[in-house]
């Protein structure tokens, strides 16, 4: 595997699924080869890709009742790049309960041991997680080598990023030294003073912030209703073009390691 990158935010509404399935579609639609992994019981990511009902979910994955090879759906495939996506629905909170109980393997490596063999199949692994910490969302740290955090510029706009950077110390120490934080990409962005200095507040703070703003505009939602990400939806608004240059700044960053 080229990268992979967790998506993850304890508040809703800040544009996680949004931006793992537009970003994995520009990933693609750029020329490389694209796992998205939904982790997410609710599917959203699944749904958008019309991938929900498949017979094999990342909840089989994780309890080992099938091969992640199985799992994998193929979602959109150009002469340039492809896209695949491993699906979830709400058989992954059984499946949570299950590993717990189950002491007899690692809980918590479970998608890292099953992405080693397909790693050589793509540059980059998209992983939408649920604004939640639990077993599965774990599993996906372990996995992962960056962490992006999306942020909406509003009176809550900092719940929760000191609790996921605390995860990804502890994910960083027991289980995966090579992760690390990313950085936070600010969504439903507006070129305005409020939010330009929520942004000055959020680098104090955090200190990593994406060049990359994902532009306010109700295409987005549109987009969903329409069963499309937004760049197939509206190919010229402000966030088709904000998923754009997220890639291309996704790109640099892992032509320069």
């Amino acid at each position: 595997m080229g990268k992979s990158y967790i998506i993850t935010s304890f508040k809703g509404g800040v544009g996680k699924t949004v931006t793992s399935t537009n970003l994995a579609y520009q990933l693609a639609k750029r020329g490389s080869n694209v796992l998205l992994i939904d982790c997410d019981k609710q599917g959203n990511s699944s749904k958008a890709f019309n991938a929900y009902e498949h017979e094999w979910t990342l909840a089989d994955v994780l309890l080992g009742d099938c091969s992640i090879t199985d799992a994998i759906q193929h979602v959109t495939e150009s002469d340039i790049g492809r896209l695949d996506i491993i699906s979830a629905n709400m058989f992954l909170l059984a499946a949570d309960r299950r590993i717990l109980l189950d002491t007899t393997k690692p809980q918590q490596t479970r998608l890292s041991n099953a992405l080693d063999s397909v790693e050589r199949d793509y540059t980059y692994c998209i992983i939408d997680c649920a604004p939640d910490i639990n077993i599965s969302v774990i599993n996906a740290l372990v996995a992962s080598d960056d962490v992006i955090i999306p942020v909406t510029i509003d009176r809550y706009a900092f719940d929760g990023i000191s609790e996921i950077l605390t995860q990804v110390d502890d994910v960083k120490k027991y289980y995966n030294p090579n992760i690390r934080f990313a950085g936070c990409l600010v969504t439903k962005y507006k070129n305005d003073d409020f939010t330009n200095d929520g942004i000055k507040a959020l680098k104090q703070l955090f200190g990593t912030v994406f060049d990359s703003k994902i532009r306010n505009t109700d295409m987005v939602s549109k987009s969903t209703f329409a069963g499309e990400t937004v760049i197939e939806y509206s190919p010229r608004c402000g966030a088709s073009r904000s998923y754009a240059e997220l890639a291309a700044e996704i790109e640099r960053g892992q032509n320069n390691g």
